[in-house]
């Protein structure tokens, strides 16, 4: 990692500035580095649900939590293959799988890389999010092709121990390095909701934006009630304006990373998307579930799009103008 280029100090200031002067940093930021009228659409589906033996707190799909998910198998790579079929159909250019691991066995990675080969063969980009990897796992998926691996950070160093005891940060920090190293892309962002503070919040985008280089994809997830987690007793709901506030800040400290609008969207208003846009989101789920959590449905979505007149599209960052 090179020297931290933003402090939570400069983060801060950021944050507490006066929302027009906000909004409008992060607007140019976003227009020098992207189309400002494209927005990614990618689909998730969750190809092994539930009982997962980590303990995370916010977590549906936790064995240690009585939340009423049930363990599922690994799906078939004919019904994955299905499913990125429809997606693609409905708009997505990126296909993610989510599977309920500590990390994946030697048994399922066969099973996995041809599921990766094959949305690459629809002509998708391919991203999993299986837990913790080995740097032989990462040379295997990134063999079968695979673009994005997702292994989020969840919060801020000083909050985590309050939302996971069964592995750390530092422990998520090391997969990240393993994919880095492996030439396959990161995608890592964060919760909101869970009972942190705004200085968590921040902490987490500094640790996030210091990386070397920061993730290619930065998912930002509101939390979603779900009963029968520890976090649904210290959960506070996200004030939009705030949630907004957080995606700008995530758009100056990261300008080539695509943001993303991710878990909690649907409890967002119209408007308040379009707020999040404004401050540099160009990145959206698409489709009525993520993993065992609502949705907006894709035609709301369509409604939304063209109501703002943005298209959902791939996006690419631009190269960074000369000093």
């Amino acid at each position: 990692m090179t020297p931290a280029r933003w402090t939570q100090d400069a983060a801060q200031a950021l944050y507490d500035a006066p929302l027009p002067e906000l909004m409008f940093r992060a607007q140019g930021v976003h227009r020098a580095r992207f189309d400002p009228c494209a927005v990614e659409a990618a689909s998730l589906v969750s190809i092994k649900t539930g009982g997962c033996p980590e303990d995370c707190g916010y977590c549906s799909q936790s064995a240690h939590h009585k939340t009423g998910v049930a363990a599922t198998k690994l799906m078939e790579v004919d019904n994955v293959l299905a499913e990125a079929a429809r997606a693609k159909a409905g708009g997505a250019t990126r296909f993610c799988m989510g599977a309920a691991w500590r990390g994946p066995k030697a048994r399922d990675m066969d099973q996995v890389c041809a599921m990766i080969a094959g949305v690459k063969a629809l002509g998708l980009e391919a991203c999993v999010t299986l837990g913790m990897l080995t740097p032989a796992q990462v040379a295997a998926l990134a063999g079968a092709g695979l673009d994005y691996y997702n292994h989020n950070v969840d919060t801020s160093p000083a909050f985590y121990p309050r939302i996971a005891t069964t592995r750390t940060l530092d422990d998520r920090l090391e997969t990240l390095a393993h994919v880095r190293a492996g030439g396959v892309k990161v995608c890592s962002g964060g919760i909101v909701g869970m009972g942190e503070s705004v200085a968590d919040r921040l902490a987490m985008l500094v640790l996030l934006a210091n990386l070397d280089p920061p993730p290619e994809s930065v998912p930002l997830n509101m939390w979603n009630e779900i009963a029968g987690t520890p976090v649904a007793a210290m959960q506070e709901k996200v004030d939009p304006v705030a949630f907004a506030r957080l995606v700008a800040v995530a758009r100056i400290l990261m300008p080539a990373s695509v943001v993303r609008l991710s878990a909690g969207r649907h409890a967002l208003s119209d408007e308040a998307q379009a707020l999040c846009f404004l401050a540099g989101a160009n990145s959206i789920f698409t489709g009525d579930m993520l993993l065992t959590t609502g949705n907006p449905a894709r035609e709301a979505d369509v409604r939304l799009m063209a109501r703002l007149g943005l298209r959902l599209e791939a996006v690419t960052p631009r190269a960074a103008a000369p000093a």
